[in-house]
């Protein structure tokens, strides 16, 4: 008798990659139809070094007045703004639109230790650089009760 040693993963990179398909398979087919109700996503790289938080953002074909970068009270940084549609003219007539048109928001909690007056940004070839640079965060400031 041969023993088989069980995997509980094996199917589940599969899985995986087919849920991947199907997805840009209703991504493509939404955007071909022209379906307005599509929600736009900038795509983004998250990374981090010693010094800093690093956010890269596509957002191709958007002027860098139309975006806007907020952070609330509560950590929560967003990208927003609107990719609008080319004004249709009289002498131009469209059989295809693929590209996406609308408003987009991308919404990021921050860490504790990002030091947030000290964001920047950068906007330059169709994508939003942001740079996060981190401080220690505050040590608990330790109180002495006095034992009566």
């Amino acid at each position: 008798m041969t023993l088989v040693k069980f995997n509980p993963f094996e199917g589940f990179d599969s899985l995986v990659r087919r849920m991947n398909e199907w997805m840009s398979e209703l991504d493509r087919s939404l955007a071909s139809n022209g379906d307005s109700s599509v929600t736009l996503v900038p795509r983004v790289d998250i990374s981090e070094d010693k010094e800093n938080f690093y956010i890269s953002a596509e957002l191709p074909g958007i002027p860098k007045e139309q975006i806007k970068v907020n952070i609330s009270d509560d950590g929560v940084l967003t990208i927003s703004g609107e990719k609008k549609h080319e004004e249709k003219t009289e002498d131009k007539n469209f059989y295809r639109i693929e590209r996406r048109y609308g408003m987009f928001t991308r919404s990021f909690t921050l860490p504790e230790n990002v030091k947030r007056d000290g964001i920047s940004a950068r906007y330059e070839n169709g994508v939003l650089h942001l740079v996060l640079p981190k401080q220690q965060p505050a040590q608990p400031k330790l109180t002495e009760v006095p034992i009566s």
